[in-house]
């Protein structure tokens, strides 16, 4: 069985690459040289082809895990976060219409679809309201798949990723907290801290995509990743000072960031009826993110 990661040096990508290279004949792609690195694809980063990829190779799976996955940065640069999360999606897809049609997709998709949802737990058939351009750009992405699909007949699957992280992970909120507790005694963070997320340590991440590849219908349809457990921000910043040791100061500022919705947990129904089941607690979680950071030069 051939697996094909693109976006193969990233965080989520680069732990795909690594385990499903210990089960299966699996290939990279990305946007820099890969220099001595075999089965691996160099894609134009500016103007990206993705027909080297697959015109003479044949995949069994190919699991997108490229794009950009910055909130503020969408915000900025909203034509680059389309042309990363939406339009590479599109070229992606058509190119397997033509020549690997019968390669399996997934596409990794953002709970930011959801925007604020009006219910929580928040299951993949509620109203995607988006709040920002990234949030819009990935729900146009899943569209794409679900249009591939119905018209192309190219089975897609789109997973709504919720909040990952792991080893590897160079920003979002962990990693600003360990940053900023290494040069500052008194800490001043966005929100109120009863915003709420639902974390999904990158183990558990890469379990859930196994889970999707051999169970899932691949009828464009989308499900959601996550641990099923709402987390408040004020919760995982103590447990993450905590596992730290640090002994400093942090305070709210009750300041809201343009994009950034309020509360988060995701329903995962359809995610457990393939299998799939949560192993890693915050607590382990970020005391493995922990020790990576502090190894990490």
């Amino acid at each position: 069985m051939k697996v094909l990661v693109i976006g193969s040096l990233g965080f989520i990508g680069s732990h795909c690459f690594k385990y499903f290279s210990s089960q299966y004949e699996t290939w990279g792609a990305d946007v820099v040289p890969g220099y001595g690195l075999p089965n691996y694809f160099r894609v134009d980063a500016t103007d990206a082809s993705f027909d080297n990829v697959f015109k003479n190779t044949r995949f069994d799976f190919c699991i997108n895990c490229s794009g950009a996955a910055n909130v503020q940065e969408s915000l900025a640069l909203p034509a680059r976060d389309y042309y990363l999360n939406t339009f590479n999606v599109f070229k992606m897809l058509d190119v397997m219409r033509q020549h690997d049609s019968e390669c399996k997709f997934i596409n990794l998709s953002s709970a930011a679809v959801y925007g604020n949802p009006a219910s929580l737990p928040v299951r993949e058939d509620q109203a995607c309201q988006p709040v920002s351009p990234y949030g819009f750009h990935k729900f146009q992405a899943d569209l794409l798949c679900k249009e591939y699909y119905d018209l192309f007949s190219v089975s897609t699957c789109v997973v709504r990723i919720f909040s990952a992280y792991g080893p590897g992970l160079k920003k979002q909120i962990f990693w600003d907290l360990y940053q900023k507790s290494q040069v500052k005694s008194k800490i001043s963070l966005f929100g109120t801290g009863r915003e709420s997320r639902d974390f999904i340590y990158i183990d558990d991440l890469i379990s859930a995509i196994e889970k999707v590849m051999f169970n899932a219908n691949f009828d464009g349809s989308a499900i959601n990743v996550g641990c099923g457990q709402e987390i408040y921000i004020e919760d995982a910043v103590s447990t993450f000072f905590g596992q730290l040791g640090w002994e400093g100061e942090y305070v709210f500022s009750d300041e809201v960031r343009a994009g950034d919705p309020t509360r988060w947990v995701a329903d995962i129904s359809t995610l457990s009826g393939l299998g799939y089941e949560p192993k890693v607690t915050l607590d382990n979680g970020l005391k493995q993110y922990i020790e990576w950071i502090k190894n990490t030069k």
